[in-house]
């Protein structure tokens, strides 16, 4: 059984690049039968979705096969099946995104697919790749065309406070007025300030963010001010918080609050404890920009919740909160308060 295919249209534009399963009549099949359609599903270039309509749980060979699974039954939920109050809504908002940009909602399934098999620098590698790609594309062409030309920044402030206690490195990122919006002068500040505890193996790191959110995400007004796709992969990597944070991931623990997107949520997963104030709301808002998270998300997200669970928070826009945040491991912890320490 040769797998799906992934049909084109004459300008190269994807047609139909959902393809969603019954989880039903998938088990319905003799074994033979979903041992070929489980290798045909992993061999697919179309995005697949494993759909369970009744109180019955995705057979595990086929949500390990697929890239998201469905369910309407809360009972049959796991890590690669998430619940949701209404599946035909849920479907719908996929295929609206598929039609909206589907070069990155198929660059970031692709992405995913591989992410978790691969270390860490080898898996960042990979996604600045895909991010710098989908750069010189048409659909975040669109979203730049909408948005309008990159502004210089409107503040010349401080991007970062740190200052050591003892054995305790104290990192905020100090952007009230922009929820801390990550810029270029904040990625390089945030380096700077981490430096220390790359070279001292017994000091331990807190990084929290002043005001009324951990950070809202990348600096709108600074997308596509690189000079070309190219260089900007190269910048993303030889400048990279992401592979950072991960280097001493041991001693790092990250304070959140608030709304924390794209960069705000996916920076923070990569270290070894994240504590979260019940006001955190975590989402991926990069595909609907024509791009996919470029801060690491597909490599922190996929480590702490899965391939399944990123997969459904990008392709969606999604908000989590809290209580959902801890319960896919995404935050270790949620506290009636997270307090800025200095």
């Amino acid at each position: 059984m040769p797998p799906p295919p992934l049909v084109l249209d004459g300008t190269g534009r994807p047609v139909e690049p959902l393809l969603v399963v019954d989880a039903r009549e998938f088990a319905e099949l003799s074994a033979p039968a979903r041992r070929r359609a489980v290798t045909a599903l992993r061999g697919s270039r179309r995005c697949t979705v494993a759909v369970a309509t009744g109180r019955e749980r995705v057979p595990g060979e086929l949500a390990q096969a697929v890239d998201l699974g469905l369910t309407a039954n809360p009972d049959s939920a796991d890590a690669r099946t998430v619940a949701v109050p209404d599946l035909h809504a849920a479907l719908a908002g996929l295929g609206d995104r598929f039609a909206a940009t589907p070069l990155a909602a198929l660059t970031y399934v692709w992405l995913l697919r591989q992410s978790a098999g691969l270390p860490v620098p080898a898996a960042l590698t990979a996604e600045s790749a895909a991010y710098s790609t989908l750069l010189a594309g048409p659909e975040f062409a669109g979203w730049l065309d909408a948005r309008g030309p990159a502004r210089e920044p409107d503040d010349r402030s401080r991007r970062v406070v740190s200052q050591r206690v003892g054995d305790v490195l104290h990192v905020r990122l100090d952007r009230p007025a922009r929820r801390n919006a990550v810029d270029a002068a904040m990625r390089d500040a945030l380096l700077a300030a981490l430096a220390p505890a790359e070279w001292d193996p017994h000091l331990l790191v807190e990084i929290t963010g002043a005001g009324p959110a951990f950070s809202a995400g990348g600096d709108l007004d600074e997308f596509g001010s690189a000079p070309d796709p190219a260089r900007a992969h190269v910048v993303r990597l030889g400048a990279s918080v992401a592979e950072a944070v991960h280097r001493i991931r041991d001693r790092v623990t990250v304070r959140v609050h608030g709304t924390c997107l794209g960069a705000g949520f996916e920076l923070p997963c990569f270290a070894g404890r994240v504590l979260a104030a019940p006001d955190t709301l975590l989402g991926l808002p990069e595909l609907a920009m024509g791009l996919i998270p470029g801060a690491g998300g597909t490599v922190s997200i996929v480590r702490r919740a899965g391939r399944w669970r990123a997969a459904w928070l990008g392709l969606t826009g999604s908000r989590v909160d809290a209580a959902t945040a801890r319960a896919w491991g995404l935050v270790d912890e949620v506290l009636d308060a997270v307090p800025v320490p200095f």
